[in-house]
């Protein structure tokens, strides 16, 4: 971190005064994210050691700010270094804002109203400012062509048919995929394609979007990007605003170029399938592969928007074998199974040593709770339980008798409590309670395991303990 702190006072002339990580590898990207501040100003900091991808959004950045587009201003940058500090533009994405401004299906018309002006501004990028942009830098491919698209369909056959268990003919497969590609290369492709124009990569700052993580732009047609926005899994947008925002999105285009809406709807649906794709690629090799189950989550939301496609779209070409694909993923109990428990609330608690800090969210949720049990009576002062951890009877019974232990846990049940029903009210689907102590061994540990056994069973909830100091010594 040492030289973002340096970019820091270069750009600022003092010393950051805290450096906060935000998204550490969370993400897909491996770019590990921070916030350098003072009492006046902050900043945020990326390193990356994929310089090629670093020098495209470096570079794609000046040229956008020069069109006046919303991005965040580069304050320096180390290009050697996979190093550089932006602007800050706040904690709120696009996504975020949905997800506190929904109650299911409904939809909170400052919510619809953020959407339409995102919508508004994509055509800036794709073809505005898309015109004298320098393509030479774009990383790893410069425009969407045969061997990108063959990119996305075989991440999906390969990370997500496969490890799904789906069965499908190998040959018969490529074959749909071939005639899917020649429709999507048919459609104009001379316009920036943003690449992962999500609802995560668009900040709202006083009221206003603002654009991230365009890095991986390249030249394509105009139907990938809104195709991205709407069908973007996890933001699960109700099929009649999905309507409202590509007829909004269609009726700004002729103001920049000749349209036709009949050719642009032509291959529109093609380019959702094939982001889908890509996307259920990405959370089966995250997933599937990795297994970071988190990734997994965003799986029942993508079928959801297949069933949709499959009963209301009808495509100009036949793909026989990938729609029947597409029909046993639907059936597959396995992908059924995910779609059960994703509309459980996933509460994950923690036991930790203050000393290492505390744990760091990783369904990039950035929400619940961290209690300090370091005010309760210690048993690892005793000799007799030094060796034991929070799970051991002695300890538990020793506890058990403390009264003031007994309060603690009376208040904290109280708030978790609050909490579970407003997300579940809301539809959020992960909360993180986190219990520190001196050694992460005793009264953490215990009082995790407390809270755990209040919580299962409960309906609609699903429970997940960690105790990361007593798993890092079994490691």
């Amino acid at each position: 971190m040492d030289i973002l702190s340096s970019l820091f006072e270069q750009h600022f002339h003092r010393a950051p005064a805290r450096v906060v990580a935000l998204q550490g590898e969370l993400g897909g990207s491996g770019r590990k994210i921070v916030r350098l501040s003072d009492d006046g100003d902050s900043a945020i900091g990326i390193l990356h050691d994929v310089r090629e991808e670093n020098a495209a959004f470096l570079a794609f950045s000046r040229h956008f700010r020069r069109h006046g587009l919303p991005v965040p201003e580069v304050y320096a940058a180390a290009l050697d270094q996979g190093a550089y500090l932006e602007q800050d533009l706040g904690d709120t994405s696009l996504f975020e804002f949905l997800s506190s401004h929904r109650s299911g299906e409904t939809i909170a018309p400052e919510v619809v109203q953020a959407y339409r002006k995102v919508v508004e501004v994509l055509p800036r990028f794709q073809i505005e400012a898309g015109r004298g942009l320098d393509y030479s830098v774009c990383y790893p491919r410069g425009r969407f062509d045969r061997q990108s698209i063959a990119w996305d369909l075989n991440y999906f056959k390969y990370y997500f048919l496969r490890l799904a268990g789906i069965p499908f003919n190998e040959q018969a497969l490529e074959d749909d995929f071939d005639r899917l590609t020649e429709l999507l290369l048919s459609a104009p492709q001379d316009y920036f394609l943003y690449r992962d124009f999500q609802s995560r990569n668009v900040m709202l700052k006083d009221g206003q979007p603002y654009f991230l993580d365009y890095q991986g732009g390249r030249k394509g047609a105009l139907q990938y990007d809104i195709a991205s926005l709407l069908y973007d899994a996890k933001a699960d947008l109700p099929p009649e605003l999905r309507q409202q925002l590509l007829d909004h999105y269609l009726d700004q285009l002729p103001r920049y170029i000749p349209f036709e809406r009949e050719a642009f709807l032509r291959y529109y649906y093609g380019f959702v399938y094939v982001r889908i794709m890509q996307a259920l690629g990405a959370y089966g090799f995250r997933g599937f592969y990795e297994r970071k189950a988190h990734f997994l989550q965003s799986v029942p939301y993508a079928l959801k928007n297949l069933r949709w496609l499959l009963h209301n779209v009808r495509l100009p070409i036949a793909l026989p074998t990938l729609l029947d694909a597409f029909n046993s993923m639907l059936a597959s109990e396995k992908l059924q199974s995910l779609a059960s428990s994703a509309e459980n609330l996933t509460v994950r608690i923690f036991s930790f040593s203050f000393h290492r800090g505390w744990p760091k969210d990783e369904t990039g949720n950035g929400g619940g709770f961290v209690f300090d049990g370091r005010s309760l009576p210690n048993p690892g002062r005793e000799e007799r339980f030094k060796a034991l951890t929070g799970r051991d009877a002695p300890v538990i019974e020793y506890l058990n008798q403390q009264e003031s232990v007994h309060q603690f846990l009376a208040s904290v049940l109280s708030l978790v409590d609050a909490s579970m029903s407003e997300y579940q009210r809301r539809g959020f689907k992960n909360l993180m309670v986190s219990f520190g102590c001196t050694g992460g061994q005793h009264r953490s540990v215990y009082l995790a395991e407390q809270l755990a056994k209040r919580l299962r069973g409960r309906t609609g909830v699903d429970v997940i303990v960690h105790h990361r100091e007593l798993e890092s010594r079994v490691e």
